[in-house]
């Protein structure tokens, strides 16, 4: 018991030594253990910088910068639907329900035909790299880079429970604009019809993977 007693007081003089007293004042900055960014290396608006030769601190884009939700130059449309619809509105398109339920299938506003659908598809290919891969995997098979990290409950997409019988495309839709889980939302990030594009990829994916299982 002497020793516990000698142990919290050596932590709480220890304590108080690093802290100081309440109300205390320093001519020092504080020792920070946890800095939690208060201090970064950044240069605020209009601020100049000893960095680049003409000392100026705000920078012009890079070239080939572009705002988000739009394509190249000029291009702002792909199949009629404006890429920078981030949702807010009712109906299938906009939330993947049908009244209650969760609908299925690609909606009407897409207008999509046999020309166009390829080029969809393949839309849906590079929104699914840039956005979904890291996780999931390029395959879909829930093995992208952060799974090496211990990252856990990365969901495989071609086991059953995710297939277009058990889990509709407006459920899909619903969880890539919300998020759920450890899954964070990306409705902010991806346009609706981009959701939409993933979602049609995703399919093509496990498509695939039946089409190639049925072979062996």
């Amino acid at each position: 018991m002497r020793y516990f007693f000698i142990a919290y007081a050596f932590i709480a003089v220890l304590v108080v030594g690093i802290g100081g007293f309440r109300g205390q004042h320093f001519s020092k900055p504080p020792i920070q253990i946890f800095p939690d960014m208060d201090q970064q290396d950044k240069l605020q608006a209009q601020e100049p910088s000893n960095f680049f030769s003409d000392r100026q601190g705000g920078r012009h884009p890079v070239t080939g910068s572009q705002p988000l939700g739009f394509n190249e130059t000029g291009e702002t449309e792909i199949g009629g639907i404006p890429e920078y619809e981030f949702g807010g509105q009712d109906g299938y398109y906009y939330s993947g329900h049908v009244g209650d339920y969760y609908g299925t299938g690609m909606p009407e506003e897409l207008s999509l035909d046999e020309a166009s659908a390829e080029a969809f598809i393949r839309r849906g290919e590079e929104r699914f790299g840039i956005y979904c891969a890291v996780c999931h995997g390029k395959a879909g098979d829930g093995q992208g880079i952060t799974s090496r990290y211990g990252v856990p409950g990365i969901a495989n997409l071609h086991l059953d429970p995710f297939n277009a019988a058990s889990y509709p495309d407006g459920r899909m839709f619903e969880v890539i604009t919300k998020g759920k889980g450890q899954m964070g939302a990306y409705g902010p990030n991806v346009s609706v019809r981009d959701r939409w594009a993933i979602i049609a990829y995703v399919r093509t994916l496990q498509a695939a993977k039946v089409a190639a299982t049925a072979a062996q």
